[in-house]
């Protein structure tokens, strides 16, 4: 009888001890419930937008994951994943431009290297096995919110691989030429993909539907939509309603088109023109009167509240047209500070963050640097400066933007709000410049250095710059 007792009491533990641990390791799984997205939260965020193929040598969600929360450290609110569904075969392109070549045009031991474009997509709800798997995406989305990061996906609402299922199954949900025949997205050189045909409205539905389900199963926070002023406005007013209904959602449009911001359709758009603009301020072929006539156009163009992403690269700009010391030169860090400082959301790629200096390759596989320099230092410093001096507000409720008079080739603004101010001193030119600042006491923010102005001339190096906190 006693031995019988030792044992029932031996049992009694073990499943006592073994509830316990369940408890535990289902509280460890538990994600944390992040915030809603809201306004508040677009008005100080910096955006990521995370090459999973190229960020590391494995090329893995996993290995992205865990460095999410340093990027905490850059002042990352909102993570935009370039796009993570698998891609087609068929079509698949080893080299871009006008005389692009597929895989299959070059012999077929070298066909395995050539990875083609993440934007043909194969099948909009599953993962691109060579990321990980789905237990993977979903670990780096709970890591995400666990360190308050939203994730956003990458859309690809214009166009689908060679290899989706739908080119079977309905393939009047593409655009068709006079033959018959399903054709490439018109005066474009994307021949990997096929064009869809928005005046379907069971394709929309589809589209709406694949959407929806990484936001309810999956707990996406939004979209980057690519080229979204190809798809039919009237299909946005269609689909971010519905897709808003399910969750509070951040919208990026890959546009400039000012209508894409109207009726809570998307939160952001692309600020191209300024982006273009500082490539060509930062090469002397614009002047800081052009800058003039670019806010006086956003200010004609976009209402009050329409939030606009600044960005000194990103992969197209990267992989296509150069590197930040490519396109800008010695005027990179004087740019890169004015995306953080004027209205608007800055934007850090993949590797920036790591001075990288090489163009990544699109279709083979590449990886930026993993080593902390300068870049890291100047990107922590605004990125918390972004986040915590509302003067720095650049959302639908932004902070006040007031430029000043000063000399040539000086820009000298001023921002505010709630009773935070901050000057930003910028010399555009190769030459050193004498600048005089407002008199005041200013904190100088980059060399955490305490000044006071009393009228005499400071001197600014060739495309140097200082964020003065009053």
């Amino acid at each position: 009888m006693k031995k019988l007792s030792l044992i029932v009491l031996s049992c009694l533990l073990f499943m006592a001890c073994k509830k316990e641990n369940t408890e535990k390791i289902e509280a460890k799984e538990e994600a944390k419930v992040i915030a809603p997205m809201s306004n508040d939260i677009m008005e100080s965020a910096v955006i990521y937008e995370a090459n999973i193929r190229q960020y590391s040598p494995e090329g893995t969600f996993a290995e992205f994951t865990k460095d999410i929360p340093e990027l905490r450290e850059l002042g990352v609110k909102v993570i935009w994943l370039m796009p993570v569904f698998p891609i087609s075969e068929t079509k698949r392109k080893a080299t871009g431009g006008a005389d692009s070549k597929f895989a299959s045009e070059f012999p077929e031991e070298e066909q395995v290297k050539y990875l083609g474009s993440y934007y043909a997509v194969t099948d909009f709800t599953k993962i691109n096995p060579e990321f990980g798997t789905i237990e993977d995406f979903r670990d780096l989305v709970k890591t995400a919110h666990d360190n308050d990061i939203y994730v956003i996906l990458d859309w690809v609402p214009n166009h689908t691989g060679w290899d989706h299922k739908w080119l079977k199954t309905n393939p009047e949900y593409y655009t068709q030429n006079d033959k018959g025949e399903v054709i490439h997205p018109k005066d474009t050189d994307w021949t990997d993909v096929a064009d869809l045909n928005y005046d379907n409205q069971d394709m929309r539905k589809e589209m709406i539907a694949d959407m929806s389900y990484w936001v309810t199963e999956e707990g996406v926070d939004g979209f980057r939509c690519d080229v979204a002023g190809s798809v039919p406005t009237d299909f946005w007013q269609q689909a971010v309603p519905e897709l808003r209904k399910l969750k509070d959602l951040f919208m990026l449009a890959e546009a400039w088109e000012p209508e894409l911001l109207k009726g809570n359709l998307f939160d952001m758009a692309y600020a191209w023109d300024g982006h273009h603009l500082m490539n060509a301020l930062a090469k002397s072929e614009k002047t800081l009167q052009d800058y003039d006539a670019y806010l006086e156009k956003v200010s004609n163009d976009y209402e009050a509240d329409d939030i606009l992403m600044n960005f000194v690269t990103n992969h197209d700009e990267n992989s296509w047209n150069g590197t930040i010391k490519e396109r800008m030169g010695n005027a990179g860090e004087l740019m890169t500070a004015l995306s953080f400082t004027m209205r608007g959301m800055p934007l850090i790629y993949s590797g920036q963050e790591y001075d990288l200096d090489h163009r990544l390759k699109f279709f083979e596989k590449d990886s930026i640097p993993h080593t902390k320099q300068k870049s890291w230092e100047l990107l922590k410093k605004l990125g918390t400066l972004k986040n915590s001096n509302p003067a720095l507000n650049g959302g639908k409720n932004p902070a006040s933007y007031k430029q000043l008079d000063s000399e040539e080739n000086v820009l000298m603004f001023e921002r505010s709000k709630d009773g935070n101010t901050i000057l930003f001193v910028g010399n555009f030119s190769a030459e050193s410049n004498k600048v005089s600042i407002p008199n005041g006491k200013y904190l100088d923010y980059i060399s955490d250095e305490k000044m006071e102005a009393k009228g005499d001339a400071i001197n600014l190096e060739a495309w140097a710059y200082k964020i003065l906190i009053k």
